[in-house]
């Protein structure tokens, strides 16, 4: 599949000036469920129909990876744990999976360059085993970039036909807050110091490693900032890309997407590089402690539904964040309006 993306068409915008007139006559002050209505709305222009219909196929996609820059000691954990934890994912342990299950959610995890032997089920777009260390050497060749940024695309197809009507993109990768930080900073023109966050929590000596890793990092991703795929190449992962063509082509697809912190928001700032307007198909289900993050959701115009503070990844924020647009939906399909519930309107 081809890394080119044809131009992203908007969610309808007759059919959200409609969902704003439904909300307009339903038994409440105009505007007194805040932002609630604006998702509600929002739904209703990607899915192009007032009333929006409730969510069938809620559907989360872990994207897994390792990265070599886990051995300049900028992370708390091993890079070992990567593959551990998507064995967990595939018996329903992490956190992302109890909490998809709250919201209605199914979990898939993909593994596109865990540092281990991972199960056929999961493997199968796999392009490499771990990445380069980005401080000094590219993470990717370009040939494994565009083939992860093809295999995000074909997953995002595989989904929708499926029949998913809203997506989750998480991630799972020890060190992968490292490179997230690289891209964000070098599409937003962020220094160093402004994007290092403690990941995983790690120590103040950690933290000085972290920022040494991305200073020399963005360095090196500064020379590519106008080709987003050798940007990919150089200063992000297999993981990372193909998390950029999984939202590039949800967008293309007209399907909506749930966001969730720093390393999904590293490949959506990267993904509307790709294709530019897809970012108008995403909500950002919460803001990470990651500082990069709310760099991020800033250079995106995104404003997150939850603030908890939550650092974990794994789609897991995003997913807490699901019940909203659940309710949003039932809000505007199912209230009374005054007249059909006999209620006196303002004049």
């Amino acid at each position: 599949m081809s890394t080119e993306f044809p131009p992203v068409e908007p969610p309808d915008e007759t059919v959200l000036r409609e969902a704003e007139a439904r909300h307009a006559v339903l038994t409440k002050p105009v505007g007194s469920l805040g932002r609630l209505e604006e998702l509600g709305n929002w739904i209703a222009a990607c899915q192009g129909v007032v009333p929006p219909k409730p969510f069938v196929r809620p559907r989360v996609i872990v994207f897994a990876g390792d990265h070599g820059i886990t051995a300049q000691g900028v992370s708390a954990f091993p890079s070992e744990v990567t593959g551990q934890m998507v064995a967990n994912f595939l018996t329903g342990g992490a956190a992302v999976n109890v909490l998809a299950q709250v919201a209605g959610a199914t979990v898939r995890v993909v593994d596109m360059a865990v540092d281990a032997d991972t199960p056929a089920a999961v493997s199968q777009h796999k392009v490499r085993r771990s990445s380069g260390s980005i401080d000094r050497e590219d993470a990717l060749t370009r040939e494994q970039c565009e083939l992860a940024i093809a295999a995000g695309r074909a997953i995002a197809d595989e989904e929708v036909d499926a029949g998913a009507d809203v997506l989750v993109a998480g991630d799972m990768g020890i060190g992968n807050t490292t490179p997230s930080a690289v891209l964000i900073a070098s599409l937003t023109g962020s220094e160093p110091v402004a994007v290092v966050g403690r990941g995983t929590g790690i120590d103040d000596q950690a933290w000085m490693r972290k920022t040494a890793a991305i200073r020399d990092a963005l360095r090196r991703a500064r020379l590519v900032i106008s080709d987003p795929i050798a940007l990919l190449a150089t200063a992000g992962g297999a993981d990372l890309a193909a998390m950029a063509g999984f939202l590039a082509q949800a967008a293309i697809r007209r399907t909506p997407v749930v966001l969730d912190g720093v390393v999904v928001g590293a490949a959506a700032v990267v993904a509307e590089e790709l294709a530019p307007g897809a970012r108008e198909w995403w909500v950002a289900g919460h803001e990470s402690a990651e500082p990069a993050h709310a760099i991020a959701l800033g250079h995106l115009n995104l404003k997150a539904l939850l603030n908890f503070e939550m650092r974990l990844g794994e789609g897991s924020g995003a997913v807490a964040a699901l019940p909203l647009l659940i309710s949003a939906v039932k809000v505007l399909a199912e209230m009374a309006t005054f007249d059909s519930a006999g209620i006196t309107n303002k004049e």
